[in-house]
């Protein structure tokens, strides 16, 4: 078997589910699963999108939040198991794909503007 054809093997088992349309600067809720030993349970982490990268299944997407008055940011990968639900909170209006810019930001200066449905 070549590299290329057990490449595209491995992309056919991957299942991704259908997931609403989200981009930088939107607001989502992502639930996910999380395996302590035997039990399971679900978590659910809200955030601000800062960057999505990647196309169909190999996409991932990047979320920040403030906890506790310190940024928390973590990545999904699109096609990970593990999500159970991606909820879309609020559509936010940006004028860049990668926000990063939030990272420097704090409080009312951290806001983004919503967009108009």
């Amino acid at each position: 078997m070549s590299k290329q054809a057990l490449i595209q093997f491995v992309e056919d088992q991957i299942v991704v589910k259908d997931f609403p349309k989200f981009r930088a600067g939107d607001t989502i809720t992502v639930t996910y699963k999380i395996v302590e030993g035997q039990k399971e349970r679900l978590q659910k982490f809200q955030g601000i999108v800062i960057k999505r990268s990647g196309q169909g299944k190999t996409g991932t997407f990047t979320i920040r939040k403030i906890s506790n008055n310190i940024g928390v940011e973590r990545c999904f990968p699109i096609a990970s198991p593990m999500i159970e639900n991606v909820e879309v909170n609020k559509y936010g209006v940006v004028r860049k794909s990668r926000i990063y810019y939030l990272r420097g930001l704090r409080g009312k200066k951290a806001r983004i503007k919503e967009a108009k449905n």
